[in-house]
């Protein structure tokens, strides 16, 4: 059986500061018969989009750590939804699709599936369950919460998640309304909770880049176990197979 490819192409967020394993900005690449789907590309790609060689790009949201690559263009067709159109329509991109919340659609072999997810109070966020023959993954790059957080996760194999905090949440309020970032631990409970077996972390924070990487993958990975989730961060130009 031909399993999902999962290449971490870039996986550092919107943060000064970059190291050897987080350099460029989020990028996830899913392969699967044939098929290649880049999710996000943010604006340090800029100048290497021809590198990443997609069939198309899924975007989550409109901040430029994850669309400001496409300024010139894309080689590929775009698919987003119509909140973030309303800024990547701004780019000269040729194949524009417009997808709804929660309305399945397909990129050759791959089944994608959009879920609101609160982050910005302004570029709303979605995180996607991808599906690749009997394979379902739910991939996220910013959040604090997931609406409709069962459906999303619902029988899902490996959770791939927002690496903005390890311990502490990264909140701001727009009229009393929380916007930001929940924290590693707080998505690797929700993993125990759906009974998803592995997660694995990117668009990591400063809190993940600036320290050990040996000391915080312990530190994520006993976490883990103690919730039974294989968990880990990823780095960039890392590749599994699910």
């Amino acid at each position: 059986m031909e399993k999902m490819k999962i290449s971490f192409l870039g996986t550092r967020g919107n943060i000064k500061i970059k190291s050897k394993l987080h350099r460029r900005h989020t990028v996830t690449v899913i392969t699967y018969r044939g098929t290649r789907v880049a999710i996000d590309c943010g604006l340090n790609w800029l100048r290497h989009v021809d590198e990443i060689h997609p069939d198309a790009f899924v975007i989550t949201h409109a901040h430029n750590d994850h669309i400001d690559g496409l300024q010139n263009g894309s080689p590929c067709p775009v698919y987003a939804t119509q909140a973030t159109w309303e800024y990547l329509g701004q780019f000269p991109i040729k194949n524009g699709y417009v997808i709804n919340y929660q309305e399945p659609f397909s990129i050759g072999s791959l089944i994608f599936e959009a879920f609101f997810v609160e982050h910005s109070f302004w570029a709303f966020a979605v995180g996607y369950r991808i599906t690749a023959g009997a394979t379902t993954i739910f991939c996220v790059h910013d959040l604090l919460s997931i609406k409709n957080r069962t459906a999303a996760l619902k029988d899902v194999q490996l959770y791939i998640g927002d690496g903005a905090s390890l311990n502490r949440p990264i909140i701001r309020y727009h009229d009393k309304i929380p916007f930001g970032h929940t924290t590693i631990m707080e998505q690797i409970k929700w993993c125990k909770k759906a009974r998803i077996p592995r997660a694995i972390f990117t668009h990591c924070g400063s809190q993940i880049v600036r320290n050990d990487p040996g000391i915080i993958k312990k530190q994520i990975a006993d976490f883990g176990k103690d919730n039974n989730v294989i968990a880990s961060i990823a780095h960039d130009n890392m590749k599994i197979f699910i």
